[in-house]
């Protein structure tokens, strides 16, 4: 299981809005409210971008070893529930070979947080697609490496 600690600003926002709290998972606050991979990095190993038909954005970076993710960074201009499903992506796919991290599905994503209003799962389909985007990009820049020295993406 993934564990993020909660930071400062996210246990001041459970205590004024406990029945928001109440309503959702611990894996789903942990997820909403932790923002410690919330960065845009120049020339990531991999890189993917989709904008929902809600309007929400999100862009991944990946920093890949060994083919494998060692670290995943994003980017977003959206809701909590996409908040939440980015860092779910992001919290199941480090630590896996770039193979296995294809496995990776919006219902892992659902399945994962819990509570996810079932209208919004939307919101793990686009954080899902964004990252396959990434690991789509990682694979095309790993068969042509001076696209990436080059800023090509």
């Amino acid at each position: 299981m993934c564990k993020i600690a909660m930071n400062k600003t996210a246990h001041d926002l459970y205590m004024k809005n406990y029945k928001l709290f109440q309503e959702h998972s611990q894996n789903y606050i942990e997820m909403a409210f932790t923002a410690d991979r919330r960065k845009r990095i120049k020339n990531p190993d991999g890189y993917g971008k989709r904008t929902g038909q809600c309007g929400d954005t999100i862009e991944f970076f990946l920093l890949v070893a060994e083919d494998c993710i060692h670290s995943i960074l994003f980017e977003i201009d959206g809701c909590v529930n996409t908040i939440a499903c980015a860092n779910t992506v992001a919290c199941l796919a480090e630590g896996k070979t770039i193979k296995n991290a294809w496995d990776i599905t919006s219902d892992d994503i659902i399945n994962y947080l819990g509570t996810l209003p079932a209208e919004q799962t939307h919101c793990a389909e686009l954080a899902v697609g964004a990252f396959y985007k990434a690991l789509s990009n990682y694979q095309k820049l790993k068969r042509s490496p001076l696209k990436k020295i080059y800023g090509k993406m």
